[in-house]
């Protein structure tokens, strides 16, 4: 007797008209969208700024370190080990300490730290979401424990979606343990529907498009 057979007569015993369950529905296929560089970057300025976060173009990496510089203006700040911002000089500014090793040094980093600097590895352009893979160059803590979070990040890194992303990394466990998304500031409406930022995060969060 077939596993169906066995289940409608269970049906018919308890009293319970009709056939089985339907199955389940297919997963949708991933569609990629084709959209041209600066409707990327123009949409995921859009929509980050939206949730209140706040983003800033400039030229070229000489541009974003000096953009840094200024806006630290005396604030200590702790950097992640991401090639990029190597490139960018930003671990020679003043008040920047970076090249950490040792968890526990770079815990004690970030919790005296204004400002947690990264990179990022993609930028979502549909929903403003900046994606951070966990690993010796980008640890975690970085863009999580300091009050401010600021990314800066080549234009190359745009890609339209989830399902560029997931079409890129349909097994993101193999790459990394832990994938971080970042659509502006932390943000928890948990006690009595009140909107608070900054409680499970940083409060203000920037992302520094560099070139086009």
């Amino acid at each position: 007797m077939s596993r169906e057979s066995v289940l409608g007569n269970v049906r018919k015993a308890l009293g319970r008209p009709g056939g089985a369950s339907p199955g389940p529905v297919p997963a949708p296929r991933m569609v990629c969208k084709s959209w041209d560089p600066e409707r990327r970057i123009a949409s995921f300025i859009q929509n980050f700024e939206a949730l209140a976060g706040k983003a800033v173009r400039v030229p070229d990496a000489k541009a974003a370190a000096t953009w840094l510089s200024t806006f630290l203006s005396g604030r200590s700040a702790v950097a992640s080990n991401s090639d990029f911002l190597r490139e960018c000089g930003i671990t020679d500014l003043p008040g920047v300490v970076g090249g950490f090793t040792d968890r526990e040094r770079l815990r004690t980093a970030c919790a005296h730290s204004h400002v947690g600097v990264t990179s990022v590895d993609y930028a979502l352009a549909e929903t403003g979401t900046m994606i951070l893979m966990a690993s010796p160059q980008e640890a975690r803590l970085i863009s999580l424990l300091p009050p401010v979070h600021v990314a800066i990040f080549p234009a190359s890194k745009f890609i339209t979606g989830l399902d560029d992303l997931f079409t890129i990394l349909p097994q993101p466990a193999e790459h990394t343990s832990s994938m971080v998304m970042i659509t502006g500031p932390s943000r928890t409406a948990d006690i009595e529907q009140i909107l608070v930022r900054g409680v499970h995060g940083p409060g203000e969060v920037y992302a520094v498009i560099v070139g086009s």
